[in-house]
């Protein structure tokens, strides 16, 4: 589901020669994901620090660290690299929240955490669109706002876990190998958990009048 350009060279190639020095292909590695991990960084950039908090800084950061790290990645390969880059992301993002909230905006900070929950009811309404434009609702006479708006509502009755792999799948669009290794489980756990929560997003928009798909 990466819809990114492949670099120039293979994968393998590129983690093998950067293993062995090449800076070029530590720089492509690098490279190749940063309008990806752009766009996972904005969907969950809380919309109060938009104004000062930009997605493509929070990327940067991200990069230096992954270059700083890649020594230590490349000697185990522990999980698919996108998985490893996503997760430095997402690291980095709760640091900067804390950063931003502690010298900033202490008045937020008291009545709730930024840094919570990854898929918050703002980030439902910013991926309802995206979930709305996936094969899970008809297209019969819900136009696309109102499927928007039952998914958004649906979504935000789902418990976590299940919130969380959907947003993964797609919003991230992450492969099931890289949802594995962002959660820290199997590859059959990823695919069931996902299937599950499928299913009860599924059924809370049959209780909202909304007829559930005739295929998965």
């Amino acid at each position: 589901m990466n819809s990114d350009p492949a670099p120039e060279r293979a994968l393998d190639d590129l983690l093998r020669d950067a293993a062995a020095g090449d800076p070029e292909a530590v720089r492509t590695l690098v490279e190749t994901h940063r309008d990806r991990l752009r766009r996972a960084i904005a969907s969950r950039l809380d919309q109060r620090l938009a104004p000062r908090l930009d997605p493509s800084d929070v990327v940067q950061e991200t990069l230096a660290d992954a270059t700083r790290r890649l020594p230590n990645y490349l000697r185990d390969r522990p999980l698919p690299f996108y998985a490893w880059l996503f997760r430095l992301a997402i690291d980095r993002l709760a640091r900067t929240h804390r950063d931003h909230v502690a010298s900033t905006i202490r008045g937020i900070a008291q009545e709730e955490r930024l840094d919570g929950p990854k898929y918050n009811t703002a980030m439902d309404s910013r991926w309802g669109d995206r979930l709305a434009c996936q094969d899970l609702t008809p297209r019969g006479h819900f136009d696309r706002e109102e499927r928007r708006s039952r998914l958004t509502l649906a979504l935000e009755q789902m418990d976590e876990p299940d919130r969380e792999v959907l947003g993964l799948r797609y919003l991230d669009q992450l492969a099931f190998d890289e949802i594995a290794a962002v959660l820290e489980i199997g590859l059959s756990a990823a695919k069931m958990r996902h299937m599950r929560a499928l299913q009860r997003l599924r059924e809370l928009l049959e209780k909202m009048g909304v007829e559930p798909p005739t295929s998965p």
